[in-house]
C-alpha cells in the first residue's frame, strides 16, 4: 500500500504528498551521508506538514522576524525533518545542495541543527530533552514581554517536537514541572509517540504514561493518529485554545513510508540500504529522481510560507505605529541604553574610596543594584537560592502567572532547567537572563552552559560558594575541579572577582561581551584589594600591586585569593624580596588581549607562583611548569572555613616560605 500517489502535471497536490516530500529527502540525503537519522522525519512528516502548512507563524524571507513562532526540534537527531522544511518552505538558507552535502564539511545542514550556522534553526538540539527544556524559556520569555509590550507587539506560540527519548531525560522533568507551574499557554508539545529508541523498542526502559506525566504536571494533553492530517489539525487547533501548556502524543511508525522498514524497531539510526531506498519510492509511489521535488509541490510548500510574509508585513506595519515599538525593538535587539552604567560607575567610586570587605557573592549582589533599576531587560532568578546568591535586588517582583511581567524567575531546586530556560530567553531575544545557584551545583546545568557556549546565548550564570570558603558544609559543597573544566569551555567567559570593585567590573564586561558570562563568587567575607577605578578587570589580568624594585617574585591570584597573595607580597617585602601582584579575573579576555601587554603583564620575574582555592590545572599558562602553585590538590572538609585555608595551606605566610624557597 502506498502513502499517496504521484502528482500530475497541474493539479494541486495531497498534503500526504506534501509529507512524502520530507521523507524522500530525508532518506536520500541520510542515505548520500551515509550517517544520519531517516526514522524520525519520516515518521513525523505528516504532523510537520499540518504545522506548517497551517498553523506555525514564520516567514522564510525574514527568519528573525520578532513576533514570529518558534519551532524547536528536540529530537534534533531528525535534523533532515528540519532542513526539508526550510527548504521546501522557500528559506533561502538551505539549498537543494545543502540538502545532497548533509552533514558536510561548509553545508548549512549539519548532523544536529545549529543555531547561529543556518538561519531558521531556533536553537541548537541534539542533546536530547535540552530543546524542549529552551523552549520552555523562549515560551517564558514571550509571555515576559507580551506583558510588558502588549498583544500587538507579542503573541506567539513556540512548538516543539519531541522524541521518546527527549522524555526520558531528567531535564524532561524540569522542564515540563516549570512550564505547567507557570501555565505557560504559548507552548505546544508535539511528542513523537513511536516507541523506538536506539537499542529498540522504548519500553525496554519506560513503562510510564507520557499523558498522565504531563497532565499530573499541569498540561493539557490529548492523543492523536500522528499519519491522519485532519485529526492532526484538530488537535492542534485545541491547543492553541487552552489555558495552559499543551502536549499532543502524536502516535507515529518511524521510518514511514519506508515500505517493509516501516515501524522497525531498528529505525531510529539504520540507514537504508539502495534496495530498501528502492522499495521505499514503490511504496510511496514517488516516481522522481533522486533529490528533485515536482514543482507542483514546491509551489504548495512554497504557498505555504508566503503566506507568513504577508502576516509578518502585516504585523509591521501595526507595530512600527505603536508608541512602544522603539523600546521594544531596542530590547529584542540587546541594545544596552546609553547611561546605563551611570550608577554602576558610581558604585565602583564609591567601592574605591571606602574599601569595604565583603563577600563577593554581595558585592555582585550590589553590583546587580545598580543594574536592574538601568536595565529592564534584565531577568534574574535562582534556583532556590535567592537569599544565598543576591540575585534578587529590591523593587523586583516574582515572575508568575498573574504577573508575567515580573523580572525575577522562582527555578525552585532544577540547576538544568533553569540553564536551559535561560538560553531559551536569550535566544528568543527581548530578555537578558542572569540566575544563581551554588557553584558546585553547576555540575547540574552543565551541559546546558555548554549548549549556551556554543550558541552564544547571552546569559549569565551567577555561580556562589566558589571554594573551602564554603567551609563546614564540607566537600560535598566545596567547588575544586570546576574553575579548571569552565575555564577549558570554548565561547565561555569565567569571572572571578576579588572584591567590590572588580565584581562591578566583572558585571560591566559580562553585559557588553558576546555569548554567556559566568561569575564565581565567594561566600565569605574579603578585604578590598582594589585603590583605582579603571575598568581592569575587563582586561583578564593586571598588575595590582607593583614590587619596590625590580621583582624576584610575582604572585599571580584570582577571587578571594587575591588578598592573600597581597598579604603575602607585604611579608616578602619586609624581608627585602621585590614581589608584585597579578589578579587574574578572568583567563579568557586576558588571552585575548595583546602579545605585547599578556607579556608586560607576566612579567620577568625569577619565581612565579599562582594562588588559588581550587584545582592547579591550567596554571602553567602563567607560572610555567617549574612556577609554584598554592591551591588544592583534592577534595576539602568539613570545618570552619578560616581552619581549612590554614590546612591546605593557603595563607599568606605559605605563600611568602613557598617563594623565598623558590629563590
Amino acid at each position: 500500500m502506498t502513502t499517496s500517489a504521484a502528482v500530475t502535471s497541474g493539479s494541486k497536490p495531497s498534503p500526504v504528498l506534501m509529507a512524502d516530500a520530507i521523507r524522500v529527502l530525508s532518506m536520500e540525503a541520510v542515505h548520500r551521508a551515509k550517517s544520519g537519522h531517516q526514522g524520525m522525519p519520516m515518521g513525523m512528516a505528516d504532523v510537520a506538514t499540518v504545522l506548517w502548512t497551517k498553523f506555525l507563524k514564520y516567514d522564510p524571507k525574514k527568519p528573525d522576524w520578532a513576533d514570529r513562532d518558534r519551532f524547536v526540534l528536540s529530537a534534533g537527531h531528525g535534523s533532515m525533518l528540519l532542513y526539508s522544511l526550510l527548504h521546501l518552505t522557500g528559506f533561502k538558507s538551505v539549498s537543494m545542495e545543502d540538502i545532497k552535502n548533509f552533514r558536510q564539511w561548509g553545508s548549512t545542514t549539519a548532523g544536529h541543527p545549529e543555531y547561529g550556522h543556518t538561519p531558521g534553526v531556533e536553537c541548537t538540539t541534539g542533546p536530547l530533552g535540552q530543546g524542549l527544556a529552551t523552549a520552555v524559556g523562549m515560551a517564558m520569555a514571550e509571555r515576559h514581554l507580551n506583558a510588558r509590550f502588549g498583544d500587538d507587539l507579542v503573541n506567539h506560540k513556540t512548538w516543539v517536537i519531541a522524541g521518546d527519548g527527549c522524555l526520558m531525560e531528567g531535564v524532561s522533568h524540569e522542564a515540563i514541572s516549570l512550564a505547567g507551574r507557570y501555565k505557560l499557554n504559548n507552548l505546544i508539545v508535539l511528542f513523537d509517540d513511536n516507541n523506538v529508541t536506539i537499542d529498540g523498542w522504548a519500553t525496554l526502559a519506560e513503562t510510564g504514561d507520557q499523558l498522565l506525566r504531563f497532565k499530573a504536571a499541569g498540561w493539557a494533553v490529548k492523543a492523536v493518529d500522528g499519519h491522519d492530517h485532519a485529526k492532526i489539525a484538530a488537535a492542534m487547533r485545541w491547543a492553541v485554545k487552552q489555558d495552559k501548556p499543551v502536549m499532543i502524543a502524536c502516535k507515529t511508525a518511524v521510518s514511514k513510508g519506508a515500505g517493509p522498514l516501516e515501524g522497525d524497531k531498528k529505525g531510529h539510526g539504520y540507514n537504508l540500504m539502495d534496495d530498501e531506498i528502492k522499495a521505499a519510492r514503490q511504496h510511496m509511489d514517488w516516481l522522481h529522481d533522486p533529490f528533485t521535488i515536482p514543482a507542483e509541490i514546491k509551489k504548495a510548500w512554497e504557498a505555504a510560507g508566503r503566506k507568513g510574509t504577508r502576516v509578518r508585513k502585516a504585523w509591521e506595519a501595526a507595530a512600527k505605529a505603536k508608541p512602544n515599538y522603539t523600546a521594544f525593538d531596542a530590547a529584542m535587539q540587546g541594545k544596552l541604553p546609553e547611561g546605563v552604567f551611570a550608577a554602576l560607575d558610581a558604585h565602583i567610586a564609591d567601592a574605591v574610596a571606602n574599601k569595604p570587605a565583603d563577600a563577593t557573592r554581595s558585592c555582585s549582589g550590589k553590583a546587580l543594584a545598580a543594574l536592574v533599576p538601568a536595565l529592564d531587560t534584565l531577568v534574574g532568578g535562582s534556583a532556590d537560592l535567592t537569599g544565598s546568591v543576591n540575585t534578587l535586588v529590591k523593587g523586583m517582583t516574582s515572575f508568575d502567572v498573574d504577573n508575567y511581567g515580573g523580572r525575577y524567575v522562582h527555578y525552585g531546586v532544577r540547576e538544568f532547567g533553569m540553564a536551559a530556560a535561560m538560553n531559551g530567553m536569550a535566544l528568543h531575544g527581548g530578555v537578558l537572563p542572569y540566575a544563581g545557584t551554588f557553584f558546585v551545583f553547576s555540575d547540574y546545568s552543565r551541559p546546558a552552559v555548554r549548549l549556551g557556549a556554543l550558541m552564544g546565548a547571552k546569559v549569565v550564570h551567577v555561580m556562589t560558594h566558589d571554594s573551602i570558603g564554603v567551609g563546614e558544609d564540607g566537600p560535598t559543597h566545596q567547588p575544586v575541579e570546576h574553575l579548571a573544566s569552565y575555564r577549558a569551555m570554548p565561547g565561555l567567559h569565567v569571572f572571578r572577582p576579588a572584591d567590590m570593585v572588580e565584581a562591578a567590573e566583572c558585571w560591566k564586561a559580562a553585559l557588553t561581551l558576546d555569548g554567556p558570562s559566568m561569575l564565581v563568587l565567594s561566600r565569605q567575607k574579603v578585604p578590598a584589594v582594589r585603590e583605582a577605578a579603571g575598568d581592569l578587570a575587563l582586561k583578564g589580568a593586571y598588575e595590582l600591586k607593583p614590587a619596590s624594585s625590580d621583582a624576584q617574585v610575582t604572585i599571580f591570584a584570582t577571587g578571594t585569593e587575591v588578598s592573600v597573595a597581597v598579604a603575602a607580597q607585604k611579608l616578602l617585602e619586609a624581608d627585602g624580596v621585590a614581589t608584585r601582584v597579578v589578579s587574574v579575573p578572568s583567563w579568557d579576555l586576558f588571552a585575548a588581549q595583546p602579545e605585547s601587554y599578556r607579556k608586560a603583564v607576566i612579567g620577568k620575574a625569577k619565581v612565579r607562583v599562582a594562588v588559588e582555592a581550587a584545582a592547579k590545572l591550567g596554571w602553567e599558562r602563567f607560572i610555567g611548569e617549574d612556577g609554584v602553585f598554592v591551591g588544592m590538590e583534592g577534595f576539602g572538609a568539613s570545618a570552619p572555613a578560616d581552619r581549612l585555608f590554614k590546612e591546605f595551606g593557603i595563607t599568606a605566610e605559605n605563600v611568602a616560605a613557598k617563594a623565598k624557597a623558590a629563590l
